[in-house]
């Protein structure tokens, strides 16, 4: 098995039929720049036939210098019953002026037949005529064996064919896809296995997540001789998705010791993978591996004592080593060793036998009894700490609010405006804004008034918003708890804000937020 694995990204492509999501050509630029900038090999684009959107981006994505990506444009094999030369959708390809092509061909008898209604022999045609043409123009040509697996399964000497038009056409790859995601480990290991035994060529894989399976697949596929993957970098697709390449290259590349991205580029794999969820719209798991906010977070006092005395206790790598953080998760029972790292974040010289240390607990204790709740709003604990230490003085005060909710009986169209007094040092400021609720209102005031002072809050956004009653005996005037998660594009944070108003439990965890940003 070769060293390095080439890695195939195509979440421009696969990932954007996911649910929900919907890149403009500026946003799949950035992504091409971000993945670059990582070291993916390939970079598959979209389908240059396909719409007037995919055809701007390859156009415009030829003036990005590229420094170690390729850019792959992706379509399918010729039509039925013409030649390759005959079908436009080739001529896109050829058009988009990429150095690599992903074609996809049919390599289960029942597609075959029942799908696409044509012999098995016309879509072997299909396949070696799509191939040599491609390759004829000086392309470089990736083929997707759509449906290998099942295909296997249904009839292995049809799907060895079609592997075999392909590599006779000249293919420099051909990729077994596990379209429909319902191949187990072990059938993929012993199929690769076989196919690696019989062909001479480089082989590659393509999982879908449908049994949960696809990151595990792919692993088994390079166990068996596969040396180039398929994935989206955050696993998001189709369905249930894609196989993850946030998962896969560190398991990959720290656990196997194989080269999949340059080493020096290991530690941005979180910052990538929470600036592409940035631009796809989408929030990234918090359990996801390697890249989450929890993948790394301790609760337990077990696991946090044993961290703190030796990190490989209870954590298979450091997370330094992807650029991810270490999280302690507080709570009413937490005790000193749980919180000691965050108050030693603001002052270094408090021990866990210091006297500021149990009067932290304390207070903490206290918050929690009055509603507040700190295991997911670190950034909000820690500013209790600065508070309490002393060691933290206001960028801004917040002087006056006010907000307005407007019904309309004729168009039943409810909008919100908020006005805002801040004072920043001797200057004040007072704003309006609109919104589509009240909470929408005062967080663009509050911005918008604030901005004009701090600038670098352009950057941030609310990404979450949680409402949790917390004494729902008293009705109407019962005590909530808001929890507001933010980013500006690289990090994201949590704060908390608690009151029987709603509004004022929101602007609470909105301060916090601004001035976690303020003091990072």
């Amino acid at each position: 098995m070769s060293n390095k694995i080439k890695i195939f990204d195509s979440t421009l492509r696969d990932g954007a039929q996911g649910e929900g999501i919907s890149f403009s050509v500026n946003d799949k630029l950035k992504i091409v720049a971000a993945l670059d900038n990582l070291g993916i090999t390939y970079i598959e684009a979209g389908n240059p036939g396909s719409n007037v959107k995919d055809l701007e981006f390859f156009k415009k994505v030829k003036a990005i210098k590229l420094k170690n990506s390729k850019i792959v444009a992706f379509g399918s094999t010729r039509r039925k019953n013409i030649s390759a030369r005959e079908d436009p959708n080739l001529d896109s390809l050829i058009d988009a002026n990429t150095p690599a092509i992903a074609i996809f061909g049919k390599s289960w008898d029942f597609h075959v037949s029942n799908i696409i209604k044509t012999s098995l022999e016309e879509n072997l045609r299909m396949i070696y005529d799509t191939i040599l043409y491609l390759k004829e123009k000086g392309k470089e040509v990736i083929f997707d064996a759509e449906h290998f697996f099942d295909g296997y399964r249904a009839n292995s000497e049809y799907a060895l064919n079609a592997l075999k038009a392909a590599v006779d056409g000249g293919a420099d790859a051909i990729v077994l896809c596990d379209t429909n995601g319902g191949t187990f480990p072990n059938e993929v290991y012993e199929i690769t296995k076989k196919v690696s035994s019989i062909f001479n060529i480089e082989i590659g894989i393509h999982c879908h997540n449908d049994c949960g399976m696809a990151v595990a697949n792919s692993i088994m596929a390079v166990n068996a001789g596969a040396t180039h993957i398929q994935g989206t970098y955050i696993g998001f697709g189709e369905r249930c998705g894609n196989a993850n390449l946030s998962s896969i290259i560190p398991n990959l590349q720290l656990k196997m010791n194989l080269n999949c991205i340059p080493k020096e580029q290991i530690e941005n794999l979180t910052s990538s993978a929470r600036y592409i969820a940035e631009i796809s719209n989408l929030k990234l798991s918090h359990g996801m591996p390697y890249v989450g906010r929890g993948a790394f977070a301790h609760k337990g006092g077990m696991h946090i004592d044993g961290v703190s005395k030796a990190s490989s206790s209870f954590e298979h790598i450091s997370p330094e080593v992807v650029g991810n953080k270490r999280r302690f998760l507080m709570s009413e029972v937490s005790g000193k060793s749980t919180l000691l790292p965050l108050i030693k974040k603001v002052d270094r010289t408090i021990s866990k036998n210091s006297p500021q240390a149990q009067r932290i607990i304390d207070k903490l204790k206290e918050l929690e009894h009055m509603g507040y709740q700190y295991e997911s709003a670190e950034a909000s604990f820690e500013l209790v700490i600065r508070r309490f230490l002393g060691k933290y003085i206001s960028p801004f005060k917040i002087d006056y609010f006010k907000t307005i909710g407007e019904h309309s009986t004729i168009s039943h169209d409810f909008t919100a405006s908020s006005i805002i007094k801040v004072i920043v040092g001797d200057r004040e400021e007072i704003t309006a804004e609109q919104g589509n609720g009240p909470v929408n209102a005062l967080n663009k005031s509050l911005k918008k008034a604030l901005e004009i002072f701090y600038p670098q809050l352009k950057e941030v956004h609310l990404t979450d918003y949680k409402v949790r009653v917390l004494d729902a005996e008293n009705a109407t005037s019962a005590k909530v708890r808001v929890l507001i998660e933010s980013t500006d594009g690289q990090d994201s944070w949590t704060t908390v804000g608690v009151s029987t108003d709603i509004i004022e439990a929101s602007l609470i965890a909105l301060r916090d937020s601004i001035e976690y940003k303020l003091i990072g």
